[in-house]
């Protein structure tokens, strides 16, 4: 825990900096070990939430499962869910950009 509070301190400074999969590898790091720092994940909510139409979907599927799994939920990362939704729902082409996998973990989340 002390390591992965020592990681959060140094990361939210520069989340912004952080591309889509150093975001969607950072909440989801935190989440396998089972320790939802809310302040991280409120800044990953926040820096994600404008540039979530460029993510992957891996990286959409990581990132929302790793919110999920911490159970990080806030106005914030309510917002960020809304956007991972609006391209699924309004273009369901997108859809098939998705590979097997990635669809399981989004349901699974």
């Amino acid at each position: 825990p002390e390591l992965f509070d020592a990681v959060a301190k140094a990361a939210i400074p520069i989340i912004d900096t952080f591309n889509s999969q150093a975001l969607a590898n950072t909440v989801n790091a935190f989440a396998k070990m089972d320790h939802g720092h809310s302040e991280l994940f409120e800044a990953v909510a926040k820096a994600a939430t404008p540039i979530i139409d460029n993510f992957h979907s891996q990286h959409i599927a990581n990132t929302v499962s790793a919110f999920a799994r911490t159970r990080h939920a806030t106005q914030t990362s309510k917002l960020l869910f809304t956007k991972t939704s609006d391209p699924i729902t309004v273009n369901s082409a997108v859809l098939q950009d998705w590979d097997d996998m990635a669809l399981v973990a989004i349901s699974y989340a």
